[in-house]
């Protein structure tokens, strides 16, 4: 995938939703991005040579936007893909890991086969905000016996500190710091 638009400014493709899903959050909404086909591209391309240096043998994406972002690239990059999904979504064996949320605590599976031990695996999701759910994504694929080089993302909310709680590198395309 050429990124032939180098010039393209990403944050012109994502929309700011104001309080959403709650009063006093601004959601960065990706939809307009994704129904961008020269944006897409760009962002896709450019993840990719974000992501290439790591040398990965497959991609994992955290539910469910991670997938929209870690199946293309995967296609992009010749890799596979692995589905880390909330509890009880995924048919067979699975393995999971449960992990603390600011109030409470959740769930994060996936196959028990779909990683084999050794296996460098990338972690992508869209955004990367407190880190929680990405640091039980990297949690849990170590747990399998992966290798996780790296965690990659579209955005980060910067100013939520959530690459504190990654022990990774963290790639990402766009930071925003409010």
């Amino acid at each position: 995938m050429t990124d032939t638009q180098d010039d393209l400014d990403l944050r012109d493709h994502i929309r700011g939703i104001p309080d959403f899903p709650k009063p006093g959050i601004l959601f960065y909404d990706i939809s307009t991005l994704l129904r961008h086909g020269p944006a897409w591209r760009a962002a896709m391309a450019r993840l990719a040579r974000l992501i290439r240096p790591y040398k990965p043998d497959l991609l994992a994406g955290i539910e469910s936007r991670g997938f929209l972002v870690a199946a293309p690239l995967a296609l992009e990059l010749g890799l596979g893909f692995v589905m880390l999904r909330k509890p009880r979504k995924l048919p067979g064996a699975t393995v999971g890991l449960d992990y603390a949320l600011e109030y409470g605590t959740d769930r994060i599976e996936m196959q028990a086969d779909a990683v084999q031990p050794g296996q460098r695996v990338v972690l992508l999701d869209d955004l990367l905000a407190t880190g929680g759910t990405m640091a039980a994504g990297i949690g849990l694929l170590r747990q399998a016996g992966a290798e996780v080089p790296a965690v990659a993302a579209l955005i980060e909310l910067a100013f939520l500190k959530g690459r504190q709680k990654l022990d990774v590198p963290c790639e990402v395309l766009l930071q925003y710091d409010a």
